[in-house]
């Protein structure tokens, strides 16, 4: 608990996902009343699966919530990378006991909607937390000493704090900074595929990318093996605008001619398809002002080369409270706080999930130069790269 007692006006959480529930828990964990102000009819998640390195465990963990996703999640073998066009081996990173020894977690991978209900879960347990469903905001004020929130119907909602977790379209975003988002032109392809209709030699317990010239797809199991998280990735040839709506089968198997059997059969298997057109955000040096932050998507939105966007999430929520509590209470100084601790961080992640895409998707020479970098990479080195990652402690977050 902070030292000064926590104001009787409440913390406005603007958006219901992952990161705006994991803030509502670690918020009142300090002992705040927080109003969570969400879009949607209902509080839930849409999508299929992410997935967790031992830094999200951790988060978790920390939040309270940790055994609730373990009991959900599917703890993969190892990560694999295969060559798409000769069907090659690149690299294979085992995930079991040395990799849960040396980052004191495991690597695993879960249903969206698992993680979520899994916050959500614990977040109903708190006191003095509501909601506020079917609640656009559209105007954001930044007071000396509180905020205040109106939205699309003209109902108006005053705390004592805002923190926008309102995701990669981010509406407080666009009234604390109005930066402009980064079309990627690459496209995102999302399926879920029950077990019986995944090909039999490809039913493997890892987290598995077959990367191809301007393209990859991607597999693992979800729900203990009973479905398959099936993600296809290309560079689009038309000019993209950032959104989501259904695609098809022929788009899919236009990009992906240059690819062995092995994972064109993948392509097959969906019976539907949710088309992500992705874009991103250069990060900034601030993600606020006042009595008012960002968290999440919202302040960092990212690529999903690293699959650390719910990862980052969880982190920002842990790491903004003990921000929170290092400033006793005072919430304006442990924003300031909280976003000097992530904003680097995140940003990495960001630049690196960049540059992963590229590596990814490389052809030609650069092709054969990334497989002779990762082949025969011993699993410690893998490790030694990814320390910086996957290392991350609650107790050292705002070191």
């Amino acid at each position: 608990m902070p030292d000064a007692a926590p104001t009787s006006a409440p913390v406005l959480v603007v958006g219901g996902g992952i990161g705006g529930l994991a803030a509502c828990l670690a918020l009142n964990q300090l002992g705040y009343r927080v109003i969570v102000i969400e879009q949607s009819a209902e509080i839930g998640e849409i999508g299929a699966g992410i997935q967790l390195g031992p830094n999200a465990f951790t988060a978790m963990d920390a939040l309270g919530a940790g055994e609730r996703m373990r009991r959900r999640a599917v703890y993969a073998e190892r990560m694999v990378m295969m060559d798409a066009i000769d069907g090659s081996e690149v690299a294979s990173v085992p995930v079991g006991d040395a990799f849960r020894a040396r980052f004191r977690n495991p690597y695993g991978v879960i249903h969206r909607a698992d993680i979520h209900l899994s916050v959500y879960e614990e977040v109903k347990l708190a006191r003095n937390v509501d909601f506020r469903t079917s609640t656009r905001i559209e105007q954001v004020a930044i007071y000396e000493h509180g905020v205040r929130v109106v939205d699309s119907k003209g109902n108006a909602f005053t705390g004592a704090a805002l923190i926008g977790a309102d995701g990669v379209k981010s509406v407080v975003r666009s009234h604390l900074i109005g930066d402009a988002h980064r079309v990627s032109g690459h496209v995102v392809y999302r399926g879920v595929v029950p077990r019986d209709d995944m090909p039999e030699d490809l039913r493997w317990n890892a987290a598995a990318i077959w990367v191809g010239p301007n393209c990859h797809v991607v597999h693992y199991p979800l729900r203990g093996g009973e479905q398959y998280n099936l993600v296809v990735t290309f560079h689009s040839r038309e000019r993209e605008e950032w959104g989501v709506r259904e695609g098809s089968q022929e788009e899919v198997l236009s990009y992906f001619t240059e690819i062995c059997d092995s994972p064109r059969r993948l392509l097959h298997k969906p019976t539907s398809w949710k088309r992500w057109s992705t874009a991103d955000r250069d990060p900034t040096e601030r993600w606020g002002a006042g009595r008012a932050t960002l968290l999440g998507d919202a302040a960092h939105p990212m690529l999903q080369y690293m699959a650390q966007g719910a990862c980052m999430a969880l982190e920002d929520a842990v790491t903004l409270r003990e921000a929170i509590k290092a400033c006793d209470g005072n919430l304006e100084a442990g924003f300031r706080l909280y976003e000097s601790k992530r904003i680097v961080r995140t940003a990495r992640v960001v630049y690196s999930s960049r540059e992963m895409g590229r590596i990814y998707h490389a052809h030609g020479v650069e092709r054969l130069v990334r497989n002779a970098l990762w082949k025969d990479r011993t699993p410690e080195r893998f490790y030694d790269a990814l320390e910086w990652l996957y290392g991350w402690t609650a107790e050292r977050c705002l070191d």
